[in-house]
Formats: structure tokens, C-alpha cells, sequence
């Protein structure tokens, strides 16, 4: 045989037809299939850098102050991330979770109502300000990013009307503020509000992977004229994300009502952008269609660990604020990397 006749042998049929993959290629593939593997890997070496830094950020007063920072915004994320699934976006959130928790205030102070009854209408109200939005993005059609721009509008203006400016305080150990009871687990000290934020991600985990209504929340996302043509009831599907998030949003409410011991017209100002950073930071994608709902309480975490390691650090706060603008604009770009990359 000769030297050309070796060059010219053909090898097994596989491969022919195996695909040799870039290294690039396999991480890609890795971060597609596991959204929330980035994230936790920031998230653990923030922690591994803060508490180099700080030998307080490991203690146990400290990690369970952070966790009950994380149950409000943490809570409120898994409603911006259905929405987001679906290639839509919800700025008015934190206004309708504000404007919730006032009305559950109010009517058990002023009124004398009974808190299981305002926790009722207060999700009605939640649910109410949902189904607008999304009868706004489905019947008329408008672009989920302007429709709530002026619902966040609309719905502060009603909550400033509605509590005339004024904070509204409870009575400690009452059903309304029952999230914000402390128990002890070992040297950690939990509230029930934590515990509640969990069971949303369990629950919402099992929904999204598990039943017909989160695969069709995914494929909506992805490609809403593919589902619909699937047979998919796509504006259906749009519309029960919005009214379901507006259910979420209620028991985030509820979750604040407990932090603060009432209800207040300035709480949650920035509720909006902070959910929305949790579920971008924690690997949702914005163009919708990719994401896991773990990932929103990684990306949670990975903001209050930031600010609070920093400020155990003694950093301006101004510095802060940048670190979480940089890890938003560092999620977006791997989101887009790994669209773009062809496995």
C-alpha cells in the first residue's frame, strides 16, 4: 500500500458523520441546557470573595439578614420571570405590589377587617391590574414594554390617592403580618416570608417543567407564530402569564406587609428594576422562550450578596449600584452569546 493509497482510505462511516465540538461549542451547549449554571457560579464566588474580605459576611446574623432582604424582590421575581418567558416584560410589578399591600393594610386598620379577607381582596386587586396588562398585550396588541410603562403610571398614582401619602402601621403578630415572623433554625434566624418565597420557587418549578401550561409558556416564548401554528393557544397562554404573575405579586405583598409591619406608599420603589435584574442577572433570557425559575432566586441573591458584601467592605454606595449595572450588561451579553453560537 502506498503512501497515497493511506492518504485516500476512507474511515468508519461515523466518522463521516461525527461533529467535532470547539470547546466553545461544549460550554455553550452546557450554559443552553443549564441557564442557571452561570449565575450560581457567580454567586459562588461572590460569596467566596466577600467573606475573604469581611470575616462578618459568614456569620450567621449577617446570611440571615440577607435572606430576608431577598424574600420580597425574591418573591416578586418569579412573577417578572413568567412574563418574561414569554418575550415580555413587566414594569409596573413592584407598583402593583405596593398598591396590593396597601389595600391589605388599610382595610384591616381603618376598616377592621379580618386579615384573610384582606389578603383576598388585595389579590384580587393584584390579579385585576394582571389581566389589564395582559388584555392590553393580547387583545390590543400594544408592546408589553409600553403598556406597563403606563400602567406604572397609573397604578402609583392610585396608590398615592388611595393611602393620601401615608404609611399605615399593624399590630405585630396578626395573620397580615404572620411573613414576617421570626423562627429559629439552628444559629439562623428565618422568617415566615422566606419560607414562603421558597415554596413559590418549588411550586412555579414543578409548573414550568412538569405541566402542559409551563411547556406552552416556553414555546410561546420562544417562537409565538411556531406555537400558535402548534396548535397553541398563544394569546391565552400570554394572558394567564399576566394574570397568574398579578396572583404572584399578592403574596409578594403580602411578604412586604410583614417586612415593614404595614403598608407604605414608598416601599418598593425601585421593586420594579430589581425584579426584573434578578431574572436577567439570574440567566432568564429577555427575548423570551429560555430560562429556569432558579435561576431568578440565584439572581436575587446575587444582588442583595452584592450590596451587602460591599457594604461590609465599606464601599460607596454608589459603587454599589455600578456592580449591579455591570453584571446586568455582562447576563445580557452571555444571553446573546449563547444564542448566537451555533452548537
Amino acid at each position: 500500500m502506498t503512501q497515497v493509497d493511506v492518504l485516500e482510505e476512507p474511515g468508519p462511516a461515523e466518522d463521516l458523520f461525527e461533529r467535532k465540538h470547539t470547546v466553545g461549542q461544549q460550554i455553550h451547549g452546557i450554559l443552553h441546557r443549564l441557564p442557571w449554571l452561570s449565575p450560581l457560579i457567580v454567586l459562588i464566588l461572590a460569596c467566596i470573595v466577600f467573606g475573604i474580605v469581611s470575616d462578618r459576611f459568614f456569620k450567621a446574623g449577617n446570611l440571615s439578614i440577607l435572606l430576608q432582604q431577598t424574600a420580597v424582590i425574591g418573591s416578586l421575581a418569579v412573577g417578572q420571570t413568567l412574563i418574561i418567558l414569554t418575550a415580555g416584560i413587566d414594569l409596573s410589578i413592584g407598583a402593583v405590589m405596593v398598591l396590593a399591600s396597601l389595600v391589605m393594610a388599610k382595610l384591616v386598620s381603618d376598616n377592621g377587617w379580618p386579615g384573610p379577607l384582606a389578603l383576598i381582596v388585595g389579590a384580587i386587586v393584584a390579579l385585576a391590574c394582571g389581566t389589564i396588562n395582559g388584555l392590553l398585550v393580547t387583545r390590543i396588541k400594544l408592546p408589553p414594554f409600553i403598556v406597563t410603562l403606563g400602567t406604572l403610571s397609573i397604578f402609583t398614582a392610585i396608590t398615592l390617592i388611595y393611602a393620601k401619602g401615608q404609611t399605615i402601621s399593624l399590630e405585630p403578630d396578626t395573620f397580615m403580618t404572620f411573613t414576617g415572623k421570626t423562627f429559629s433554625i439552628g444559629s439562623f434566624n428565618i422568617t415566615v416570608g422566606v419560607i414562603i418565597m421558597l415554596l413559590l420557587y418549588v411550586g412555579f418549578a414543578y409548573a414550568l417543567k412538569q405541566t402542559a401550561w409551563g411547556k406552552h409558556l416556553y414555546a410561546t416564548g420562544d417562537d409565538q407564530e411556531a406555537a400558535r401554528l402548534a396548535g397553541i393557544r398563544t394569546n391565552r397562554v400570554l394572558l394567564s402569564a399576566y394574570m397568574v404573575a398579578g396572583l404572584v405579586t399578592a403574596v409578594a405583598a403580602w411578604v412586604l406587609v410583614g417586612r415593614v409591619n404595614g403598608g407604605d406608599p414608598n416601599s418598593g420603589l425601585n421593586a420594579n428594576l430589581e425584579s426584573i435584574t434578578a431574572v436577567v442577572i439570574g440567566g432568564t433570557s429577555l427575548f423570551g422562550g429560555r430560562g429556569a425559575i432558579v435561576g431568578s432566586l440565584i439572581g436575587a441573591l446575587i444582588v442583595n450578596v452584592f450590596n451587602n458584601g460591599l457594604a461590609l467592605a465599606g464601599v460607596d454606595p454608589n459603587y454599589q449600584v455600578l456592580a449591579i449595572g455591570v453584571l446586568v450588561i455582562a447576563a445580557v451579553t452571555a444571553d446573546q452569546w449563547i444564542r448566537s453560537v451555533k452548537s
